[in-house]
C-alpha cells in the first residue's frame, strides 16, 4: 500500500466538476486579475473568519511582508516570534529590515511559549508574531495581554490554521491583523499560490490594499492619506475598470508598494472549497483521534489539543527518539512522512549573524530532532489509517 503525506488528487476528485467549470468560465471571460471572484471570495472569507476586512494577496509570505510594511515596521525595529516554524515567518521580518527576536516554544503544543515573551521586549520591539503551528492556536489571551501592556501589535501567522478556533473564536480574529496561506497543501489550498490578510482595522486594511498593488490607484491614494493624516479621504473607488487589460488609475502611485494579487482562477477554486472546509477539518480531527487512540500503546508522543482549542491538524505530528529509523521503516512500507522542521530558524545559516548557538532555544532544538508528520488529509480511508498504525506497531516490536 502506498499512502502519500497529503492526497490532493483525492480531494480534487470530489470537486472536479465544479472547479473545472469555474476555471473554464474564467478563461472564457478573459478577466483574470482582481475580478468578481476575488471580490466575492474576500467577502466570503471575512464572513468565515468573522472579521471586517479580507485583503487577498499572492501568497502567505507576501501577506506577512505587506502587513509588516503597513504597520510601519522596518529598519531598527524588532518583532518577537518563534524559531520553530517555516522560514517565511522570520524571513518576512528580515525582508522589511527589522530583526526577528526568537522565543522558545512549548514542548506540548510546539507554539511560542507565552511565559517567555515579556523578557524579550526592548525599546525596539514593535510587534509579536505568534504562529499557530500545525493547526492549533497559540495562548492568545496572554499574548494579547502582554502586547496591550507594552503597546505592541499582534500579527497572527495563521498560515497553517485556517478554521482553527481559540475559545470559540476563529484563528485570524485573535490579534490586530492576521495572515493566511492558500498553498496547495494547506487545509484550504488553491491550485498554485495564494494568501490572505484579515483585520478588523479598516485603515490598516486600506493600507494593505494600497501596498499590494504598487501603492497605486484609489487604494494607494487612500492609504497615502491615512499614513499622512490627511483628513479628507473621500476617494471614490471605480469598480468598472478592467484590471486585466487597462486601468489608467494604476499609473498614479502614492506609496512604494508591492505586486501581490490573488488571481481569478485561484479565487474561484477557493470559493468552491471554502464551504467544505469545516467538514474537511472535522474529518481531519476524526482522523487525528483515530491515530491517537490506535498509537496509544506504541510509546510515541501524540499531539495534544489544549482546553478551549479546536485543532485542525494541518499536520499530525508524532515524536520519537528513533525518528530516523522509524521514518525509513515507514518509507520502506509505502508510507510517506515529513520532518517539520529539521533545523530551527535560529540555527539556519541565513541567521548566522544573529549569533545564536546550539542550546539557545533547547525546546525548539529538542523537537527538531524528534518530530515528524504522518499522512493527514480529510480523505484518509480507514484501511489506510489501520495500515499506518499496524506498521508503526510492527516497528516498535522490531526495534524495542
Amino acid at each position: 500500500m502506498e499512502i502519500p503525506l497529503i492526497n490532493l488528487k483525492e480531494q480534487y476528485k470530489t470537486i472536479k466538476e465544479e472547479c473545472d467549470k469555474k476555471v473554464i468560465d474564467i478563461l472564457s471571460s478573459a478577466n483574470y486579475i482582481m475580478g468578481d471572484n476575488v471580490k466575492k471570495f474576500e467577502k466570503e472569507f471575512s464572513d468565515f473568519v468573522k472579521v471586517k476586512n479580507s485583503v487577498s494577496v499572492g501568497n502567505g509570505t507576501d501577506a506577512l511582508i505587506i502587513v509588516l510594511k503597513a504597520l510601519g515596521i522596518g529598519e531598527g525595529d524588532e518583532v518577537i516570534t518563534t524559531p520553530f516554524t517555516f522560514f517565511s515567518t522570520a524571513e518576512s521580518i528580515s525582508f522589511v529590515g527589522a530583526t526577528p527576536i526568537f522565543v522558545d516554544v512549548d514542548k506540548d503544543t510546539f507554539n511560542i511559549d507565552s511565559s517567555k515573551i515579556e523578557e524579550k521586549i526592548t525599546s525596539k520591539t514593535k510587534a509579536i508574531m505568534p504562529v499557530h503551528i500545525f493547526g492549533q492556536a497559540c495562548d492568545m489571551d496572554e499574548i494579547n495581554r502582554i502586547a496591550k501592556k507594552n503597546n505592541l501589535k499582534v500579527i497572527e501567522d495563521a498560515c497553517q490554521a485556517v478554521g482553527a478556533k481559540y475559545k470559540g473564536r476563529n484563528a485570524g480574529a485573535l490579534g490586530d491583523i492576521a495572515c493566511f496561506s492558500f498553498f496547495p497543501t494547506k487545509n484550504l489550498g488553491c491550485a498554485g499560490d495564494g494568501g490572505m490578510i484579515v483585520t478588523n482595522d479598516d485603515d490598516l486594511a486600506t493600507i494593505c490594499r494600497g501596498i499590494r498593488t504598487h501603492g497605486s490607484g484609489e487604494n494607494g491614494q487612500k492609504a497615502y492619506n491615512i499614513i499622512n493624516n490627511i483628513i479628507n479621504n473621500e476617494v471614490q473607488l471605480d469598480e468598472s475598470k478592467d484590471n486585466t487589460i487597462y486601468n489608467p488609475l494604476k499609473y498614479f502611485n502614492y506609496l512604494i508598494g508591492h505586486n501581490s494579487r490573488l488571481d481569478e482562477v485561484q479565487a474561484a477554486i477557493l470559493r468552491v472549497k471554502l464551504p467544505l472546509l469545516d467538514d474537511w477539518n472535522r474529518k481531519r480531527r476524526d482522523n487525528a483521534q483515530y491515530y491517537s487512540k490506535g498509537l496509544s500503546s506504541t510509546g510515541l508522543i501524540t499531539p495534544i489539543e489544549k482546553d478551549g482549542m479546536t485543532h485542525v491538524y494541518h499536520m499530525y505530528i508524532l515524536q520519537s527518539e528513533k525518528r530516523e529509523q522509524l521514518v525509513e521503516y515507514l518509507k520502506e512500507n509505502g508510507i510517506a512522512t515529513g520532518i517539520y522542521y529539521p533545523v530551527p530558524i535560529h540555527l539556519q545559516k541565513a541567521y548566522k549573524e544573529l549569533g545564536y548557538l546550539e542550546g539557545s532555544f533547547p525546546i525548539a532544538e529538542y523537537l527538531s530532532k524528534r518530530t515528524f508528520a504522518i499522512p493527514m488529509f480529510a480523505e484518509l480511508k480507514t484501511e489506510e489509517k489501520e495500515y499506518i498504525i499496524t506498521i508503526i506497531e510492527r516497528f516498535g516490536k522490531t526495534y524495542e
